[in-house]
């Protein structure tokens, strides 16, 4: 048996409708807590990701399985530091893919430190995060609009 052939590539405007249904979910919204304000706005939607593909501080990849589309990574400036989030199709979850697709946008990545953030109760993402050699370094409290409520969140940071 072989192992899936997961791929980072840069995201092409064919997997945007994609990533657009992927945040269709409100349960992986919930889960995530901090996606878009209004995940069925496709205008919003398309404004942000053209935002974020022109600017070139913002490095974001395609996660591909086997030539399909499941999801995506980021890592992006957050005042002096960098911070990374992914989103994968929630029909995907607990398959590992979150896992091996961040870590290969941490070895694109030159920079150290990097953080993340999650809500304290996402389990699989603070999974996630430690597998990929993540750490506690804070706690923060935010408006979370996949819960309509402040939610308390870990930060961590993934040193030298």
């Amino acid at each position: 048996m072989t192992a899936e052939d997961l791929r980072l590539r840069p995201v092409r405007d064919d997997d945007l409708p994609h990533l657009f249904a992927f945040e269709q979910d409100p349960e992986a919204n919930r889960v995530a807590a901090f996606g878009p304000a209004d995940p069925a706005d496709r205008a919003a939607f398309d404004a942000h990701w053209r935002r974020i593909r022109a600017d070139p501080a913002i490095v974001t990849r395609t996660v591909t399985v086997d030539g399909a589309v499941v999801g995506h990574v980021a890592a992006f400036p957050v005042e002096e530091q960098t911070e990374v989030s992914y989103w994968i199709d929630r029909a995907r979850w607990g398959r590992g893919y979150a896992t091996r697709a961040l870590a290969a946008l941490l070895a694109e990545l030159p920079q150290r430190p990097v953080h993340a953030r999650a809500a304290k109760d996402n389990a699989a993402s603070l999974a996630v995060l430690r597998k990929c050699g993540f750490v506690v370094s804070g706690e923060d409290r935010g408006y979370a609009n996949g819960r309509g409520a402040e939610v308390e969140e870990w930060v961590l940071e993934l040193a030298g």
